[in-house]
């Protein structure tokens, strides 16, 4: 890494014109100033269009556009695939960025030679930002991998060398959601993972966030970490993360329905995956 690297901050967009202006200030606003804006618009209908204007002129934004809209997995990986910068990372465009974040993500990477991966905490906000809470701290032994670990959370902000992201076969183009997840697992694979405790990033929560589907997002999530294990050669058993956290899943599932009334119990992850796997049975048991 050179002493002054180049940070690429990478920004997925699609339709989210009415907070992009506040997270690309955010950027603007670093203390640290070596940075670049690699954004892809993924088909917005808008008034991002009207935002990237302002920008045009500026040799620190790279503004790209799909030809149609195809999800966030597909977008991510073109955001990083365009990235020039020796450190990226990911800024959702309906968040911000603390003002030290891609200096504390840098330092911490720098201070960490062997890490490939930084993650930093961040405060969990309401629509106009306001913090409502703190990120736990992820705490990983010495010896001991992210995947392995098993507190799959958000994570945010989370930078990475360009350099141990080319040595992967990159963001899974397919997910629709789960995506930093699978980033981040890759990126483990080429070395580790450091955690520094300071805030830098401004998480929103909006009602029409994919991760507010829960089963949606889980769905998703549990197959980011079945391909993570399956490229590490790690049997899945009742004891490992994998397995877990889809048991405390079904058991939480099933547990809001109860505490919602029984009427709804059929109405939860379990007992609709419960139902999906027993269907053949039930059929050739009413053919007798």
């Amino acid at each position: 890494m050179t002493g002054h690297p180049l940070f690429s901050v990478l920004i997925a967009n699609y339709n989210n014109g009415c907070y992009l202006q506040q997270a690309i200030d955010s950027v603007m606003a670093q203390t640290y100033d070596n940075w670049e804006i690699i954004l892809v618009d993924d088909g917005s209908t808008d008034n991002s269009a009207e935002i990237y204007k302002k920008y045009e002129s500026d040799p620190r934004f790279h503004i790209y556009f799909n030809e149609k809209n195809h999800g966030c997995g597909y977008t991510k990986r073109r955001c990083a695939e365009l990235a020039n910068g020796e450190i990226c990372g990911f800024l959702d465009p309906d968040d911000e960025l603390m003002p030290n974040a891609l200096d504390v993500s840098i330092r911490n990477l720098v201070e960490h030679p062997n890490s490939v991966l930084s993650i930093s905490r961040f405060y969990y906000c309401d629509e106009s930002l306001n913090i409502n809470k703190e990120s736990r701290l992820l705490k990983l032994s010495d010896n001991e991998t992210y995947l392995e670990h098993g507190d799959y959370c958000p994570e945010a902000f989370s930078a990475y060398l360009n350099e141990a992201y080319k040595k992967t076969a990159g963001i899974n183009a397919y997910l629709k959601a789960g995506v930093d997840q699978d980033l981040y697992f890759r990126i483990e694979e080429q070395g580790k993972v450091s955690v520094v405790d300071k805030f830098t990033y401004k998480y929103r929560i909006c009602q029409n966030s994919v991760s507010r589907d829960a089963d949606y997002a889980f769905f998703w999530n549990l197959k980011v970490r079945f391909d993570a294990f399956q490229r590490r050669s790690i049997e899945v058993t009742k004891d490992n993360p994998l397995y877990m956290s889809f048991s405390r899943r079904l058991a939480d599932s099933y547990q809001e329905g109860m505490e919602k009334g029984s009427d709804l119990v059929h109405k939860t992850y379990a007992y609709r995956l419960g139902k999906f796997i027993l269907k053949p049975i039930t059929f050739i048991m009413k053919k007798k």
